[in-house]
């Protein structure tokens, strides 16, 4: 993902608040014979292989100087130039550990240029690695003791804490690597609660989290990945990376939530919002179908009944299920609180005076149900007439479906009550005339 989207660089304002202290606040300096002409070839040189052979010449030759600060900081940027990160953690490892250390600026610097130079590094060697943990646990920890004494308060407050973030990055980031997603998690989240301007940040915690696999950890990643896609601000990862991301989300949110309903309402939130509420959770498809079901029921017992049975009978042992539990049996009996199935009328024989009636239940054009009746129903009833009955099981067939039930007359409700035969009119009798 480093290589895709242009990194973030973290603390730009150190560089100002460092190159921006007064060097007449420093102790007297002084120049030894013949160094300054190679400082000023050093310093001027604009190939950056002639700078540093000018460099290693002005350490061989002047390796006490009262300008060893200035001459480490030349160092540091010129391996950054050359874009050589082992180079600038080696150097910066060696400073850190000499006695005495480097003055509280270019020690400030090389902790920053050393977290800076690991974060950027695919596949760091396990000493470089090593050099920029302890570089990133300065930044983390301890990041009021590097404060140089000739930086203001002001301006202390305002770089502090996008120092502060990156050592905490640079720690998620190793830990990653080495696949401690519960060290990472915590390091990133840290660094998001310090300066939450940073979509790589915001991806990179999405992508530990979901990598835990932990249902309850999905919901968080997928609110880090609709962050590092929506948030377009200062530190926000470039254009084509969020749409790539998005596109990513749209296909985790699919699959995790069962559709897309919500997202938008996701991505909106967390541009606004680096880190997710507490109480933050996203239903999975099978609790929103669980849910659904549980509505069903309450809303349709009748229905929610017979499709369960429906189910079974469907099933690969469709035929066992009706023999062992359906079959002789009066349903629903009062099964699941229901005491008459509901079904609507697709024929009858004969058509009037009917001993044998086709419902659908689940789908009123759909035959699954043939009720044989002890006595004929009165008249006929219009097809989709819905009809109430209760029976015993008495037969099955898989395929056409359908459930054959022995039903009482007297168990039957909804039928229409025949039409009353038209009245003739009465005949007029012949009048008589004398």
């Amino acid at each position: 993902m480093l290589e895709r989207f242009k990194r973030v660089l973290f603390g730009i304002a150190v560089v100002v608040l460092i190159t921006g202290t007064v060097a007449g606040q420093a102790p007297q300096k002084n120049w030894k014979p013949g160094e300054y002409e190679l400082y000023q070839a050093a310093n001027g040189a604009t190939d950056m292989n002639v700078k540093l052979k000018k460099l290693d010449e002005w350490r061989d030759k002047f390796k006490e100087s009262d300008y060893a600060d200035v001459r480490q900081q030349l160092y540091l940027a010129t391996y950054q130039a050359l874009n050589r990160p082992e180079d600038i953690l080696r150097f910066g490892a060696q400073l850190l550990s000499e006695t005495p250390k480097p003055n509280a600026v270019t020690y400030l610097k090389t902790v920053y240029m050393m977290a800076s130079a690991i974060l950027g590094m695919p596949n760091p060697s396990a000493d470089a690695a090593a050099a920029g943990e302890k570089a990133a646990h300065l930044l983390a920890d301890n990041i009021d003791s590097l404060k140089p004494a000739e930086v203001k308060e002001d301006a202390w407050a305002q770089t502090k804490p996008s120092l502060q973030a990156l050592g905490h990055t640079v720690l998620g980031k190793l830990a990653m690597d080495r696949k401690d997603n519960d060290t990472a998690e915590k390091e990133f989240t840290e660094s998001l609660r310090i300066d939450p301007k940073n979509g790589q940040v915001s991806y990179w915690l999405g992508s530990v989290d979901r990598a835990q696999k932990s249902v309850d950890k999905q919901s968080a990643a997928l609110y880090h990945f609709a962050r590092a896609a929506s948030y377009d601000g200062p530190g926000a990862l470039n254009p084509q990376g969020r749409k790539e991301i998005h596109a990513y989300l749209e296909k985790a949110y699919s699959g995790f939530h069962g559709d897309l309903s919500g997202l938008p309402e996701l991505l909106a939130q967390a541009k606004t919002s680096a880190l997710p509420p507490a109480d933050f959770k996203i239903a999975t498809g099978q609790e929103i179908a669980i849910r659904k079901e549980e509505e069903f029921r309450k809303t349709n017992p009748v229905l929610a009944l017979w499709m369960s049975i429906r189910k079974e009978l469907l099933g690969p042992d469709g035929m066992g299920y009706f023999d062992q539990h359906m079959k002789g049996a009066e349903l629903p009996g009062g099964a699941g609180g229901v005491s008459k199935f509901k079904g609507k009328v697709i024929s009858q024989k004969p058509a009037a005076g009917a001993k044998e009636v086709v419902l659908g239940i689940a789908n009123a054009d759909t035959p699954e149900v043939t009720l044989k009746l002890d006595a004929p129903l009165p008249g006929k009833a219009p097809v989709g007439t819905e009809i109430e009955f209760e029976g015993v099981a008495s037969s099955f067939t898989p395929d056409p479906f359908m459930v054959t039930f022995d039903v009482e007359k007297a168990h039957v409700s909804g039928w229409p009550a025949p039409a009353p035969p038209a009245r003739r009119p009465a005949k007029k009798g012949k009048a008589h005339h004398r």
